[in-house]
């Protein structure tokens, strides 16, 4: 070996010795840091992919369980009534196997008497199974006990349907059932017949009720318009359970120039469903004839200004005090526009002289809190 090639030799191995590479500053671990980013984004897509299939799997056997259950107390409910009709047996025989069937199954709460007679009004209610399959089943049990309090059969299926088709929580459903809903649904006096297709006509008028009720307000006897307004923006997501699935907000006194004049558009809404703009006019006093030309000028400028091709005929709804039905229908008669015409309650605030004389929630509780403990200690007593 020369003695050059030896001094170069001898001279990388000093600085090799100089210079100790630490491991993350290896080749091997730079080309990983690229790799372990990019399988670590892979991990991330893979475990966002199970998450989903298992609440998927997770919402199919709650569904399937359900639907089960539902199926399993209705069966019950017929056994239990074939044989009192063959055997001649009378309305304690549901005691007692309630009793006998809550110690043959400790774990389950089902088979308490109070809830056997639901499984036998479940099995006289439907009597047939596909009603029984198609939405009894696809509600919990909950839901069919509120229903069932029901005695009317038509209004029975109303509720099924529209707590199917739409998802209600058992709130909203109890809801929805002790403000009439059935009663109130496609009430409203419209002139949509004769002013859209037929399609569109019937669909408009059942989004429309009447009256709606706004009992989570309060408004006090000198309120106007404007403070009605603001009560049911500040109580936006009551007021939109309140006119039905579909409606989206779009905004309230919207400002329309129309020829030297402006104007204000008390809310706009957009109904996902029928696909058209909805204008509704707030009035805190009956019902006028010339509340319906006023809205019939919105709907145009509305129509000319905002709608789409794609989009139906715009619809305006009149929220008023009261109405006379003659003077309603003669008012629409001639109105080119879709217009419907509907009343709504809402609760009234107490007088100022009474406000004073009446406990307050806090005091009530205190009140009742008093009571369940003079009980408590009258029991220990005892």
């Amino acid at each position: 070996m020369t003695l050059p090639r030896r001094r170069r030799i001898s001279r990388l191995l000093k600085t090799s010795r100089k210079t100790k590479l630490t491991k993350a500053h290896s080749p091997s671990v730079i080309l990983q840091q690229p790799v372990a980013k990019l399988r670590a984004a892979k991990y991330e897509v893979l475990l966002d992919q199970l998450k989903q299939k298992i609440r998927s799997a997770q919402i199919q056997s709650a569904v399937r369980v359900n639907s089960e259950l539902i199926q399993l107390y209705w069966q019950i409910g017929r056994d239990i009534i074939t044989s009192q009709e063959r055997e001649g047996w009378g309305t304690k025989v549901v005691d007692r196997l309630g009793s006998d069937l809550s110690k043959s199954f400790p774990h389950m709460r089902g088979f308490s008497p109070r809830n056997l007679n639901y499984m036998l009004a479940l099995a006289r209610a439907y009597p047939q199974e596909p009603i029984l399959q198609q939405l009894v089943a696809k509600l919990p049990w909950g839901h069919n006990v509120r229903i069932l309090d029901l005695a009317n059969p038509a209004d029975r299926e109303f509720y099924l349907r529209k707590a199917v088709e739409h998802g209600w929580s058992r709130t909203i459903l109890v809801h929805q059932i002790e403000s009439g809903l059935h009663l109130r649904q496609g009430k409203a006096i419209n002139n949509f017949s004769r002013t859209l297709p037929v399609h569109q006509s019937e669909l408009a008028a059942q989004i429309l009720k009447d009256p709606y009720i706004f009992d989570h307000l309060e408004l006090s006897e000198e309120a106007h318009e404007r403070d009605l307004e603001k009560a049911l923006l500040t109580h936006l997501k009551e007021f939109l359970l309140e006119l039905g699935s579909g409606f989206a907000f779009v905004g309230s006194q919207a400002p329309m120039r129309v020829g030297a004049k402006e104007y204000s558009i008390d809310l706009l809404f957009y109904h996902l469903r029928v696909r058209c703009y909805v204008v509704i006019d707030l009035k805190m006093r009956d019902f006028e004839a010339e509340f319906a030309s006023k809205l019939n000028m919105y709907l145009s400028a509305i129509d000319d200004r905002l709608r789409h091709e794609d989009d139906n005929q715009t619809v305006g709804l009149i929220l008023c005090q009261k109405r006379d039905r003659v003077v309603v229908e003669y008012a629409l008669r001639d109105i080119n526009k879709p217009i419907g015409v509907a009343e709504y309650q809402v609760m009234k605030a107490l007088p100022k002289q009474l406000k004073g004389t009446l406990p307050t929630i806090k005091e009530l509780e205190q009140e009742l809190n008093k009571l369940r403990g003079s009980k408590k200690s009258a029991k220990k007593k005892n």
